[in-house]
């Protein structure tokens, strides 16, 4: 046992401490294709203050910490470590729900809380909160608001980072403080909350708005030890809609014209191959709902609250309709001979059990960036030609594209299953499709891995001001090393 663990014991406890080769093999990350790396071991702290400990131990001793606060298996890159002795600052032990606040709509919440937890925490208030598409289980909210996921309903999105507010930050440094409004209060929650402070407002405190230094940066800046978040009434109707087409063109018409009436709840648009496998439970159940299905489809949540909830839903099912009508297009309501498919309670529940990227294939790498809902068209024929020019099967790959602020951008994905016997073809697909969707305009917004090479060597000054930051708020590099950074990304051979 050496004195990084032994320390790590005295902060948090023993039971708190693993280092095992069964503990840290979760950890050992190999998600799109770069090289696995071992970290020394995982500390579980079960507050602000021992995560505070935790960070100026590191930072006087030069120790690189990863923080996760999602269970596994982890999918994107962020959550393992790209340099050898890191330990993993877990934080998904931190499961509490500090309030609620009906009036306000306000919930603030630790890190390891998951949706599932939240979502029925919330409708005993009459409350719920906007889902990226179907959430791990074990998927923590507060990392999902970090890591900007998308929002299935992107009309309510009043700004990119939406619904993420106040937050709690230990920084690189191993200072501690609150961000938004509650950074300008006592540092006392409970105090805040007695005197009518309910952590709403996120940008603060002063001019500086420290919540965006935070969103995106994939652990390299500070740990986040609780949140706010604004949440939304829970409908009292809640219907779920399709709209069917063989061309992504006239979906994208119709999606831009529903954003720019704002008249939809959930809006997305897949094509079959991505929505069967959302649904579906096994493979032989993907087939079945695949060949129920269209090429691509728009999917359309439509709410009534509390105020009028039957007059609205009626009105805004007349009124998108026509919106498709005049596009040649049909708005439907979800169709009863998909067997077993639950499109609203599959796209916004958290999914229990195997999660359905995993219940098809044995593995998948995924290439998702943002862009406007008008360029995807391009996107897809790219991606297309670049499949048939590797000898990749077309018809497998998943797209999934999700407007995000109001539709003034969206996310645009593509999920590309493999098994051990095409991995090398899947592999150089994977960089080559990469490396022309950047020359095409896509800005990789949660640049994982190589992405962070190809967005940064667009934007060398963006890329230094960044390291400025960074060595504010991080002066001895301790924060998941080598993250957001140009350098070459080993890749796993």
């Amino acid at each position: 046992m050496n004195n990084t663990i032994e320390k790590l014991i005295k902060i948090a406890g023993e039971g708190a401490v693993q280092f095992s080769e069964d503990a840290i093999l979760p950890h050992i990350g190999n998600r799109n294709f770069e090289t696995p790396m071992r970290p020394m071991a995982i500390v579980r702290p079960q507050s602000g203050e021992q995560v505070e400990a935790i960070v100026n131990y590191a930072k006087e001793n030069g120790v690189p910490l990863v923080p996760v606060s999602s269970g596994g298996p982890h999918y994107s890159s962020s959550s393992a470590p790209s340099v050898p002795g890191a330990v993993i600052v877990d934080l998904s032990g931190m499961k509490k729900i500090i309030s609620i606040n009906r009036r306000f709509c306000m919930a603030v919440i630790e890190p390891g809380v998951t949706y599932g937890q939240l979502q029925k925490a919330l409708a005993d208030e009459g409350l719920t909160i906007s889902v990226p598409l179907a959430p791990k289980i074990n998927k923590s909210v507060i990392a999902s608001l970090l890591e900007v996921q998308p929002r299935l309903n992107s009309v309510y999105q009043w700004n990119y980072i939406d619904p993420l507010r106040c937050m709690e930050v230990t920084w690189g440094d191993g200072n501690r403080m609150y961000t938004g409004e509650a950074g300008g209060g006592v540092r006392d929650l409970n105090k805040q909350q007695a005197q009518g402070k309910w952590q709403i407002n996120g940008a603060g405190p002063m001019m500086l708005d420290f919540c965006r230094l935070l969103t995106g940066s994939q652990g390299t800046m500070g740990i986040v030890t609780w949140a706010s978040v604004k949440c939304e009434q829970l409908p009292q109707i809640h219907n779920i809609h399709t709209v069917e087409s063989p061309s992504i063109k006239k979906l994208c018409d119709f999606t831009f014209e529903v954003l720019r009436w704002r008249f939809s709840d959930e809006l997305m648009i897949m094509n079959a191959a991505y929505l069967s496998t959302v649904l579906a439970e096994d493979v032989i159940s993907k087939e079945k709902i695949r060949k129920q299905l269209n090429d691509w489809q728009a999917i359309v949540g439509i709410a009534g609250k509390e105020m009028l909830p039957e007059l609205r839903v009626k009105q805004l099912e007349s009124d998108i309709s026509d919106i498709a009508k005049k596009l040649g297009l049909n708005l439907s309501p979800q169709r009863k001979e998909i067997e077993g498919a639950d499109v609203l309670g599959r796209i916004t529940s958290a999914c229990v059990g195997t999660h359905w990227r995993e219940s098809y294939s044995e593995e998948f790498a995924q290439i998702f960036f943002v862009t406007t809902i008008s360029k995807t068209e391009f996107f897809v024929n790219a991606m297309n030609e670049l499949a048939k020019n590797a000898g990749y099967p077309v018809k497998e790959i998943g797209v999934y594209i999700q407007p995000q602020h109001a539709g003034t951008s969206c996310h645009c994905e593509f999920l590309l299953p493999y098994h051990a016997d095409n991995l090398a073809q899947v592999r150089e697909l994977f960089f080559k499709a990469s490396a022309i969707f950047s020359e095409m305009g896509a800005y990789f917004a949660r640049p994982y891995g190589i992405w962070a090479k190809l967005q940064f060597e667009k934007d060398p000054l963006a890329a230094k001001h960044l390291k400025t930051v960074k060595k504010i708020f991080d002066p001895k590099m301790i924060m998941n090393p080598r993250k957001l950074s140009t350098a070459t990304v080993e890749v796993a051979k």
